[in-house]
């Protein structure tokens, strides 16, 4: 299925046969203390800089009304991010992925992100809509 917005990844999880739980990690942009005039000019034009996890979420997607109510939650919380990667974890047998399952997830997206490994996650902008990073 073709993901085209948050609506879309939001049915997609909950018509699935086994039940899901949304990972969401949410991300600031930085740049290093040793950027360039060039670097500094696209970062302040909302272009470059390195994606740092700020924070880190799990919800049903029976939990969500729709993006605006996640935003809400994030901003709640009182961190800055500017792209949120969101991905599906399946369970089993009609059950939930366990706790550990969940911890372990988030904790590979978490790195993933660090490492620049995002190809397996979706990319959302503070406004909801699917971006491109590269």
């Amino acid at each position: 299925m073709k993901i085209s917005g948050f609506d879309d990844l939001l049915n997609a999880a909950r018509r699935q046969d086994e039940p899901h739980r949304l990972l969401f990690v949410f991300t600031c942009a930085e740049l290093p203390d040793d950027c360039t005039a060039e670097q500094r000019a696209n970062f302040d034009a909302r272009q470059g800089g390195t994606l740092t996890p700020v924070m880190c979420v799990d919800k049903s997607p029976h939990e969500l009304r729709d993006f605006a109510a996640l935003e809400r939650e994030s901003r709640a919380l009182g961190h800055d991010w500017r792209i949120m990667f969101a991905a599906a974890l399946p369970g089993h047998a009609g059950q939930i992925p366990t706790s550990a399952a969940i911890a372990q997830s988030l904790q590979t997206m978490v790195a993933g992100i660090k490492a620049g490994i995002l190809g397996s996650y979706i990319p959302f902008d503070r406004e909801g809509n699917i971006v491109t990073i590269g």
